[in-house]
Formats: C-alpha cells, structure tokens, sequence
C-alpha cells in the first residue's frame, strides 16, 4: 500500500520556523494534505515530539519521532526512532554535548515548548542552532544503539550537507536511506559517484512554515501503517 510522508518538518521549537509551526497545526495541515506519516525534526531537541504524536493518534498519522542533528562537522541529519523514549534518551545525549550558549531569542528566533492544546508551556534557552560536539561516526554509533534510522538532510544542497561539508560519505557508515532537494542535483552526484549502493532516497519539505508541508506526492510502500513496518521498509 502506498503512504504519503513527509519526514522533515520543524515545529516552532526550532528558532527558524514560524510561530504559527504548533503541534496542531502542523498535524491539521499534515491531514489536509492528505499525508499519513510524519517526522517532527526540530534541531537539535525533540520537546515537541509528545503533542505531535499524541495529535497523530487522534487524526491517524503516524508521526515517527526524530530529529535533525547538527554535528561538529556542521552536518544536518535527520534522526528518527521507533518510540519516544529513544528519541528522548538520544535528546539527552545531544544535549549534553551542546555548547551551552543561551539563545539569542532577538537574532535567531523563539524556542516554543507546546502541550496538546497548543498552549506554550515552556521555553527552550539553550541555542538549538549550534553545532553539538560529535562527530559523525559517534552520532551514527549512538542512532543505531537506539535502533534508530540515520538519514543525511539534504545531501545535495550547498550548505549543512554531508557532501558539502565533508566532500564524501564516510564508507565505514551503513547508510540506509539519503534525503535529497532536487532529483537533477541528484543525478549528478550519482554520476559523480557520490551516492553508495543499495541507498533509498525520499524527498522532503524541510518545512519551516505550513504552507510548505509536503502535498500528497511523495509514498512508500508498507504492508500496513505502523512503526515497525516504516523501519522495515529501511532494513
């Protein structure tokens, strides 16, 4: 059966994206759409994942919890996991490797902490944009001790990509899955010899704003909608 995702949506957590980015808003527009499983990835944090997901229950969607980490090479993957627990656990790693450099909330943007009902119950105060202290090997290591999927963001664009920044994907990681923008910059690095083998790609919003959440246009193909299958599909 095929089911419309969009894996790389930022809630309002992340200082880049508009304020209007709320658990249920995200989720309603997600349903407008049409869409059936969902990745909230804010930077660096996942204090948004528990409305979200709590909100996909309701409107059934799946909504896979991850995040997009920024490592010390200033690489943007995106960390997904089967439960919350483990997207916590792997948040606590994060943060603890995080400069602890206060937001500069007039510069870079808010860092809302949502409840169910929208309602703002906290504000994160560390900077979320800062690059945390691990490498890639040790963010690869750390995602599959918590049996999570390991997907480079954005691996043909100029900036915060794999392949940007480090000119290479590292052959000692086993890469499941890339994230791409534009299926003609892929090409390229395929013919460039960029890409390994045996790798799927998917294609996201990388949404900041409602309005750029994914339309009905971009599926996998599972047995049924559930976490377990979504992984399997990446096996």
């Amino acid at each position: 059966m095929k089911f419309y995702y969009d894996l790389h949506i930022h809630s309002a957590l992340s200082p880049c994206a508009d304020d209007d980015m709320t658990p249920n808003n995200i989720l309603n527009m997600a349903k407008l759409k049409g869409l059936d499983i969902i990745a909230i990835t804010d930077h660096n944090s996942c204090k948004n994942l528990k409305p979200c997901m709590e909100i996909g229950k309701e409107l059934d969607i799946l909504v896979v919890p991850g995040m997009e980490l920024q490592t010390m090479e200033e690489v943007h993957v995106l960390c997904l996991f089967k439960t919350l627990d483990a997207a916590m656990e792997f948040q606590g790693w994060v943060y603890s490797n995080l400069p602890k450099i206060k937001n500069k909330k007039e510069l870079f943007g808010r860092q809302f902490i949502y409840n169910e009902l929208d309602e703002i119950v906290g504000e994160e105060e560390i900077m979320l944009l800062s690059s945390a202290n691990v490498s890639i090997d040790k963010a690869y290591n750390k995602v599959k001790s918590l049996e999570g999927l390991f997907i480079p963001s954005h691996i043909d664009k100029e900036s915060f990509s794999i392949i940007s920044n480090l000119g290479f994907i590292p052959y000692n990681l086993s890469i499941k899955a890339l994230e791409y923008v534009d299926l003609i910059k892929l090409e390229k690095l395929k013919i460039k010899g960029f890409i390994p083998d045996d790798v799927k790609f998917i294609k996201n919003s990388d949404a900041h704003h409602l309005g750029l959440i994914s339309e009905k246009e971009n599926y996998i193909n599972l047995n049924k909608r559930s976490i377990d299958d979504f992984f399997a599909y990446f096996d």
